[in-house]
Formats: C-alpha cells, sequence, structure tokens
C-alpha cells in the first residue's frame, strides 16, 4: 500500500493509478539537471526545428496554393487538399501519442516530414489515384508532426522558462511566436518560386502581366470574386493549366525542399530526451498500452475547455483553406491570372510572419485577449468587405492589402490559440494537440468538401457563422480561466496563512471558507492551472 490518494486529479490524468504503482518512479519522475548556459542550446533547437519546418512548407505551401488552379480539371487539386485533411482528422484521432511513444518526438518529425515527398511528387502525374493516395499519405503524417513540434516547442519552454526565471506561458508564446515567423514565411519563399518560374514562361506571358490580362472580357470578370462558382468558369481564360516543363520545375525544387528539411532535423535537432521526454506529466512517460494512448485523445475531448474551443479551432482551418483555395481561385486567378496567385500570397506569407512574432512578444504586455480581439475585428471586416468587392485588374494593390490583412488576422489564431493550449492543457500536451490538429484539419475538410459546390458569397456567409461562434467560446473560456486562477492565488494565500498561524487558521478556518465571496477554498487542480512539472527541472549553478 503506498498511501496514494489524490481525488483532485480524478478524470484529469491519462490513466489511473494502479494498485501499487508509486508516482515518483524512475520513469515518470527524469530528473532534467542543468546549468543556466543551456538556453543557448534550447534556442539553437528552437531556430532548427524553426529553420526546417520553414524548408518543409516552403513546398508544400507553395503547391497547395496552386492546386485549386493549376488541377482545377473536376476539381482535382481541390480533391487532393481535401483528402489531405480528412486523413488528417483521422490521423489526429489515432497516431500522434502512439508514433511519438514508439519513435520518440525527434524521431517522429522525421519520419512524418518524409511523408510529403510524395505528394509533391507526383504533381508531374496528377491523376485522381496518384495525387488523392498521395494526399492521404501527408495527412497521416502530418499529425504526429504537428503534435510533436509542439510537444518539443512547450516542453523545452517549460525548461527554459524554470532556467531564466520567467513565467512559462510567456515562454511558450514567445517560441511558438518564434516558430510562426520562420513557418510563415515559407508562404515568401514557396510563392516567390513559384510566381518567377510561371511569369518568367509561356503562362505569365514572358513580359508583363498586362500581356493576359488584356485577354480577360467584361464577362468574365462578373463571375469573380463572392460570384464566383467553380461550375460557371469553364473556359475562362486565366484558369488555364500552365505548361509542363514550368510544373516539373518548381516541382523539382519544391521536392528538394522537403528532403533537405528532412535531413535538418536527423542530423542537427537535439532529442528531447535531453529536456526530460519522460518528465512527470508528459503522456509521452506514461508506460500505457497502445489502445490507452490512442483513446487519450477522445479523453481530451471530455474537457470544457477544450469543447470550447473547438469552434475557433475549426474557424482557424476553414479560413486559411479560403485563403488558400478560394480567395486565390475566385479573386486572384479570376481578375489577375494564375502566375499572380504567388505574388499575391506572399504578402500574405510576409505579414503573417512578421505579426507573429510581434505577438508573441506583445503580449505579455498587454496580455492575449486584446490580441484576439485585433484578430476577430481584422477577419469579420475582411469577409464582410469580400461580401462586396468585384476584384478588377485595374486595382492590384487592392488583392495585396486584403492578402495582408489576412496574414495579420491568421497571425492572431495561430500564435494564441496554440499558446492557449499548451497553457492549458500542460499535462496532456500530446492528446491536447492533436485536438488542435484535429479540429483546424476538420474545418479544412468542411471548407474543401464544399468548395466544388457553394459559391464564394455562400462560402463567406459560413466563415461570419463561424468565427462568430468560435469568438464566444473564447470569451468563455477566458472567463472560466481568470476564475480559476483568483482561486488558485486565494488558495496559496490561505495555505501560507497556515503555515503561519496554524492553530489560528485550524481555528478560523470556518469563517475563512464563508468570508471568500461564498466560494470553497480548495480548488480542484486541472490542467488549467499551475501544476508542479517544474520541479523536476534541476538548474545547477557552477
Amino acid at each position: 500500500m503506498t498511501g496514494f490518494t489524490n481525488s483532485g486529479f480524478e478524470n484529469d490524468e491519462p490513466v489511473k493509478p494502479k494498485v501499487g504503482f508509486e508516482p515518483d518512479t524512475a520513469s515518470l519522475r527524469e530528473k532534467v539537471i542543468l546549468n543556466p548556459g543551456e538556453k543557448w542550446r534550447i534556442l539553437k533547437n528552437i531556430t532548427i526545428i524553426s529553420f526546417a519546418f520553414m524548408v518543409q512548407f516552403t513546398a508544400f505551401q507553395g503547391t497547395a496554393n496552386l492546386q485549386s488552379s493549376i488541377n482545377a480539371t473536376d476539381g482535382l487539386g481541390t480533391v487532393s487538399l481535401s483528402a489531405i485533411y480528412a486523413a488528417l482528422v483521422v490521423s489526429c484521432i489515432f497516431l500522434p501519442t502512439l508514433i511519438i511513444r514508439k519513435l520518440t518526438v525527434k524521431w517522429t518529425l522525421v519520419f512524418s516530414m518524409l511523408c510529403y515527398a510524395p505528394y509533391i511528387a507526383f504533381q508531374l502525374f496528377p491523376r485522381f489515384y496518384t495525387l488523392v493516395p498521395a494526399g492521404i499519405l501527408v495527412g497521416l503524417g502530418a499529425a504526429p508532426m504537428w503534435a510533436s513540434k509542439a510537444t518539443y516547442l512547450t516542453q523545452v519552454g517549460q525548461v527554459y522558462a524554470k532556467i531564466t526565471e520567467q513565467a512559462v506561458d510567456a515562454i511558450i508564446v514567445r517560441f511558438f511566436g518564434f516558430f510562426f515567423l520562420a513557418w510563415q514565411t515559407a508562404e515568401l519563399w514557396g510563392n516567390l518560386i513559384s510566381s518567377l518560374v510561371l511569369s518568367s514562361g509561356a503562362h505569365g506571358g514572358g513580359s508583363s502581366s498586362s500581356s493576359v490580362n488584356n485577354t480577360i472580357t467584361a464577362e468574365d470578370l462578373q463571375f469573380c470574386g463572392a460570384n464566383f462558382c467553380v461550375h460557371r468558369v469553364n473556359g475562362h481564360s486565366n484558369l488555364e493549366r500552365p505548361p509542363e516543363h514550368e510544373i516539373f520545375e518548381i516541382s523539382m525544387i519544391y521536392l528538394s525542399c522537403i528532403l533537405a528539411a528532412v535531413a535538418i532535423i536527423a542530423i542537427f535537432l537535439d532529442p528531447l530526451k535531453r529536456y526530460g521526454e519522460k518528465r512527470k506529466g508528459s503522456q509521452s512517460a506514461q508506460e500505457l498500452s497502445g489502445m490507452q494512448l490512442l483513446s487519450a485523445t477522445f479523453r481530451q475531448m471530455k474537457k470544457p475547455n477544450q469543447q470550447l474551443l473547438i469552434p475557433i479551432t475549426v474557424f482557424i482551418g476553414m479560413e486559411q483553406a479560403f485563403i488558400g483555395a478560394d480567395f486565390t481561385q475566385a479573386y486572384v486567378s479570376c481578375a489577375l491570372g494564375i502566375h499572380q496567385i504567388g505574388f499575391v500570397m506572399i504578402c500574405f506569407g510576409v505579414v503573417n510572419a512578421v505579426c507573429s512574432i510581434l505577438f508573441g512578444s506583445v503580449m505579455k504586455y498587454i496580455g492575449r485577449t486584446p490580441i484576439i480581439v485585433l484578430g476577430a475585428v481584422v477577419h469579420f471586416t475582411l469577409i464582410s468587405v469580400e461580401l462586396f468587392w468585384r476584384p478588377s485588374p485595374d486595382n492590384p494593390i487592392i488583392f495585396y492589402a486584403m492578402s495582408g490583412l489576412w496574414g495579420v488576422g491568421d497571425a492572431v489564431w495561430q500564435t494564441q490559440i496554440n499558446g492557449l493550449y499548451g497553457l492549458l492543457f500542460r499535462r496532456n500536451k500530446e492528446a491536447a494537440f492533436s485536438n488542435y490538429r484535429l479540429w483546424e484539419s476538420a474545418g479544412f475538410v468542411i471548407a474543401y468538401a464544399y468548395a466544388t459546390t457553394l459559391c464564394a458569397r455562400m462560402k463567406l456567409y459560413i466563415l461570419l457563422a463561424v468565427l462568430t461562434l468560435g469568438c464566444v467560446g473564447y470569451v468563455i473560456v477566458e472567463i472560466l480561466y481568470r476564475r480559476k486562477q483568483r482561486k488558485v492565488k486565494r488558495q496559496e494565500k490561505d495555505e501560507f496563512d497556515k503555515k503561519e498561524k496554524e492553530k489560528e487558521a485550524e481555528a478560523n478556518k470556518t469563517g475563512i471558507d464563508s468570508n471568500i465571496n461564498g466560494l470553497p477554498v480548495s480548488v480542484e487542480e486541472t490542467d488549467d492551472e499551475l501544476d508542479d512539472l517544474e520541479e523536476d527541472i534541476i538548474v545547477t549553478h557552477f
């Protein structure tokens, strides 16, 4: 009999302790002994993982942004993207915790990133029986990859915060901000590659964009923007597939990027074991069976905060799908031409990258809520404007402005909601970030599912509805989180007073319990509050 009783963690841990289980075993309490100079190595690892993802998504984002235009026949490009995110939903449920447990975080990254290579290669032979299976492979690999990345950033963030004696939540958000700064620049490089190749070739006219735009008729333009419907644009002069030699050149460049990213992670990234991959509280530390690991993601969905964050997480997927497929096709390709997609999306990527690092840095000064309010206002405004805006090649600056502002909104959601997941669910990071990727992917799947059947106007109305619901859910989460923080502070103060005056505290316990706004002193500790994960990090000063 070990005397293990702690009802405060009931239904909160991945599994309940077995009889005879001692929570302080080596497997669950792997000590991390580091010196203060380790912070520079941590920053090196953050830089490596961020750079590798930038190279990886230079290839994938550049390819994805072209799918709805270069593989428009029978909606092949959009169907392949839908296959990616449908597989990603399944993968998020079943694979991340199991694969991370078997391969460790680092090698899960290597294996998962390699899954992107076939999809890039099959752009040379685009058929339903090549692109769709390759897209499914991307989706299956993406969930473990993103869960591993988030786990790595969150765990080393905790170590870095302990070494530097800074707030954990601020460090985690800052690391995510730096990561998304690098990741979002992939939009710049990927789109720059595609645009330079296409603009220099026959499809781009070889000289200026006006050579293509001169062929656009008023009849063509009236079906652009919110009026765009896929089934109405057969024969549109701006939506023809580029020459095959240009597709070959782009695909070879992108395939090289994928292989380079895999090599960077495999060679230069330190294993997470260095920072306590099996520390107490890390789900990867649990000696669980395969089925228990698979069920961890489902258990995560039972938590109220997770349920409330589902709508805004779905919106994040839907708004990315819209800017990457619908905006590029219905607005940019339709009015300016396929060869201009990359240039317009570069603006999205640059603004997104700058705002990602900016929001990650200013969050500690102004808090999370004002930044999220900014993102909501930006997206509400943009969606409303796009409902009435009639795109025209005579005003190209508007396309860049809309793309850049969309990047502002996306940067808000990517940094703040990822950081919020890391803060709220620190005991079950793998399952939490699997849920994030699952519901974000569900947003992609929903958006791509109706991509070829609904017109752009209806898609914008759906975005408005989901954004509204998501903002309501976030507000409730924020209220609940702040209420719990106040309870924890009161509990800490009461416990301190009891230690100072144990006899008086015991004598006045009833009075204390009844004078704190009618709330009990005892507060159940959950994933939402600061836990004791940091006590396994030992900083030596020698």
